[in-house]
């Protein structure tokens, strides 16, 4: 395997993870970047654009993340509260009122940041084409009863996270997230990170192609958890698990223009691992001028909000405001590490004491959640590196 790109003196163990990913974990076409105090010290690639092996990667293929769109999206509200136009502790329908039908009323929007809101399901799921409207998910929501007492437990809002940041953004800003991220994150820092992929961009092939990758042995020294739970709620059609993966059913085809054209901010963000490692690098240092989050703003990110079991994932979970924690669920460099997953493999991510920022985009997807083995590796990789420092 070729692979390609550059690491800075004393993170060769990162490259030589990333050569291993392709001949022992299945990987096709990937990318992986890291950020050490605002500058670049990894960026790799290798493998083909394409999941079916068209067409060489090159540096700035770009790939849709799944769910590590989660931790792009959480930066908009969480920079809104900065600026003082949103208020973390308000009842989201003080923003939203139509979203207080059904006893919603009380659901604050740390709550929606937290998944405490108690809305992981839909009693009717979206068709693909509803959800590509960006009216449907909100109506959706705004119309839903909780499942449970908002703000008293926790379970992972796979897809309607992202339709409740989406209107909140819209009713504070006027402008939708994709375009809000666009304007105030992606252009200062010359990030391709796209929530919302420019009909431009389509036409010059910047997103290759995904699919699912081959099954292998996880990698050595990965810790395992117990599956039996977990397969049994994936299993269960009336599950929670089951029931918030299929909020919209059947799921979009993540290989279609119009797909990638539209803004869900819980799923479809497409971007290269540079621009995921250096937007992390900007939420907790200055990147070539450029800080996103203010101190403590950076506190707000990585403070836990909920931990403990997952009513929707089953497995214990941690997450901040918008954020994964590190934890068994999301392994990421030490204790204050925050980001977020995407499942089937890509990660972002950052580590405030280790100046870490962290991305890895893949077009191959397996059937993880969260901890990938390939982005695992990787991970320990770093550390490897950081510690032989």
């Amino acid at each position: 395997m070729d692979v390609h790109g550059t690491v800075a003196e004393g993170f060769e163990p990162v490259r030589d993870a990333f050569a291993a990913n392709f001949t022992g974990l299945g990987d096709r076409g990937a990318a992986v970047a890291v950020y050490r105090h605002g500058r670049r010290v990894v960026e790799l690639w290798a493998g083909t654009r394409d999941i079916d092996g068209t067409g060489p990667w090159r540096r700035g293929t770009a790939q849709v993340v799944r769910s590590a769109t989660k931790g792009v999206a959480a930066a908009v509200p969480l920079l809104l509260h900065q600026r003082g136009r949103l208020d973390l502790d308000a009842p989201v329908g003080t923003y939203w009122p139509e979203f207080k039908a059904h006893g919603k009323e009380r659901v604050l929007v740390r709550h929606v940041l937290g998944h405490r809101a108690g809305l992981p399901v839909l009693d009717r799921p979206l068709t693909p084409g509803e959800a590509l409207d960006p009216a449907r998910g909100p109506e959706a929501v705004a119309a839903q009863a909780p499942a449970w007492e908002p703000g008293t437990d926790h379970g992972y809002h796979a897809l309607t996270y992202g339709w409740l940041v989406d209107e909140l953004v819209r009713r504070v800003t006027g402008r939708s997230t994709g375009a809000w991220l666009a304007d105030e994150v992606a252009r200062p820092l010359g990030l391709d990170l796209w929530l919302g992929l420019p009909p431009a961009e389509e036409a010059a092939g910047r997103a290759g192609r995904v699919g699912a990758a081959p099954e292998t042995e996880p990698a050595r020294g990965l810790r395992m958890r117990p599956k039996r739970a977990v397969t049994a709620a994936y299993e269960d059609p009336g599950s929670l698990t089951r029931r918030a993966f299929a909020a919209i059913t059947p799921f979009p085809d993540q290989n279609d223009a119009a797909y990638r054209a539209a803004a869900l901010p819980a799923t479809n963000a497409v971007a290269t691992a540079e621009a995921l490692a250096r937007f992390y690098a900007a939420l907790i240092g200055e990147v070539d001028g450029v800080r996103l989050f203010a101190p403590g703003t950076l506190a707000l990110a990585r403070a836990e909000e909920s931990a403990g079991p997952d009513r929707v994932l089953v497995v214990n979970t941690r997450f901040g405001l918008g954020y994964m924690l590190h934890g068994s669920a999301s392994p990421m460099l030490g204790p204050g590490s925050f980001g977020h997953p995407g499942r089937g493999g890509s990660l972002g991510f950052a580590d405030p004491e280790t100046g870490i920022a962290f991305g890895y985009v893949t077009n191959g997807f397996r059937k993880t959640v969260t901890a990938d083995p390939r982005a695992q590796a990787l991970v320990r990789a770093v550390r490897t590196a950081l510690d032989a420092g």
